[in-house]
């Protein structure tokens, strides 16, 4: 099944201007044919009355006393012939006959056109228009046939001529008419590439909806998608609205549940806010990503979240001294939440001011429509037997220690989440600053896929 309205278009334009053209060229030929053909018979009919008006009896014997001034009947083979066949006597013939005898009444002789085909005197075939004639009445009358003939050529040469170029016009009429389907198509279609257009500018969040333009045609598919669009928004709204409940529904539960534990033994009350530190962590990730799941698509500027990431966290650091770097193409950007992706490179952003010792390094490239960022430090990095490791939720490295004393164990892992709901790849490597990098590789124009289930 073909697929491409354009394609479509194309064939059946070809189509129907292969049948229009087919007509015109089987009536125009038919109507060509026809006229010349009729001017040949009208010519010969003329040539048999000329020759019929000068017959004349004497001694008892048919005669022609004057023969037709046209000088193509003098010359042998000219082109023109005519033949007086009578009772008791050889027929008299144009001198362009020579010694050719036409036998007007052979009855097996092909017909060409209406007339009858005979040879010629230079052996060419020679179509005759013939008639039966009657001179005088009564008694006396006297029957003889003129036979008018002319050379089959001349009539399938004008026919060829004109054969010919209606072939050049016929052809250059089917290249006017292609072009202008192939320009029709494209006039049609223009309006589907608006509105592809416009749906990229939705999909990015540039426009909210398809708005009210474009071709009558389309405009109950156009207020369609614009009705479904108002109602992904409600949903949006009320995704957002249940996860803020549940949000604040269980601090204040897992608050109490906390000051509960305080009152128990030492050994039980460690158990017990593991494991309300474990449901907290949980509910955490399940909003997280609820979130991810509704939010809506943004272009990004790495460059600019970036340098805002750094100013928020170079305070931080200031009192270590640690020295920040900012390697962006400020044209790079990303199809990606900004929200989303201020969180998935604030964990990474956190997690090296925590470990770096003197150097963090934030850079990003695009290369063969991939965009890579990489967060690298000079921290004590992490072995590669443990980097599958620390991605796991609430998991640390061999070389965790104070510094991640205050850590949940979760950044990488909703890190890793975030980049997979974009289609994204986290992957962890040594940094050439000596310790640890964190790399994303997302799409140069990134597409939203449905996040996995955290639990």
């Amino acid at each position: 099944m073909i697929r491409s309205l354009r394609l479509r278009l194309a064939i059946g334009a070809s189509v129907a201007i292969g049948l229009v053209l087919l007509v015109v060229w089987y009536s125009l030929s038919s109507l060509f044919t026809g006229y010349v053909v009729g001017r040949y018979r009208a010519e010969m009919a003329t040539l048999v009355d000329t020759v019929a008006a000068q017959v004349r009896v004497r001694n008892d014997q048919l005669v022609l006393p004057r023969e037709p001034a046209d000088p193509r009947l003098s010359l042998p083979a000219g082109g023109r012939y005519w033949q007086l066949s009578r009772d008791g006597g050889a027929p008299i013939r144009s001198r362009s006959l020579w010694d050719t005898v036409i036998d007007i009444g052979q009855a097996s002789a092909p017909r060409h056109l209406g007339f009858l085909e005979v040879e010629g005197p230079d052996g060419a075939p020679v179509l005759v228009y013939q008639q039966s004639l009657t001179l005088g009445e009564g008694v006396g009358a006297r029957r003889f046939a003129v036979a008018a003939g002319f050379s089959r050529g001349e009539l399938d040469d004008a026919l060829s001529a004109f054969h010919g170029q209606i072939r050049l016009m016929l052809l250059a009429t089917a290249l006017v008419l292609a072009g202008a389907a192939l320009l029709q198509g494209a006039l049609g279609l223009a309006p589907l590439a608006r509105l592809r257009e416009r749906a990229a500018r939705v999909r990015s969040g540039e426009e909210r909806d398809f708005g009210s333009a474009g071709p009558s045609e389309v405009q109950p598919l156009v207020s369609e998608i614009n009705l479904l669009l108002a109602e992904r928004e409600t949903a949006l709204a009320q995704a957002r609205a249940r996860a803020s409940d549940l949000a604040h529904g269980l601090k204040t539960p897992l608050t109490v549940l906390a000051q509960l534990a305080e009152s128990l033994p030492q050994e039980q009350r460690a158990i017990a806010l593991e494991q309300v530190d474990l449901v907290r962590q949980r509910a955490d990730r399940q909003l997280q990503a609820a979130r991810m799941g509704v939010e809506r698509m943004a272009t990004t500027s790495i460059a600019s979240l970036g340098n805002k990431l750094v100013s928020v966290l170079r305070p931080v650091t200031a009192e270590r001294g640690v020295a920040w770097e900012i390697d962006v193409d400020p044209s790079i950007s990303l199809d990606v939440d900004p929200a989303d992706l201020a969180e998935c490179l604030g964990n990474l952003l956190d997690n090296a001011a925590r470990w770096a010792q003197a150097r963090i390094r934030l850079s990003a490239e695009e290369d063969h429509g991939r965009v890579r960022i990489a967060i690298g430090d000079d921290g004590p990095g992490v072995a590669e037997s443990d980097r599958e490791h620390v991605m796991r939720r609430g998991a640390h490295g061999s070389a965790a220690g104070p510094a991640s004393a205050s850590g949940s164990g979760l950044g990488l892992a909703i890190s890793a989440d975030i980049a997979e709901a974009y289609g994204a790849v986290l992957s962890l490597g040594q940094s050439p600053l000596g310790g640890l990098e964190a790399a994303l590789a997302f799409d140069a124009r990134g597409r939203r896929h449905r996040p996995r289930d955290p639990a």
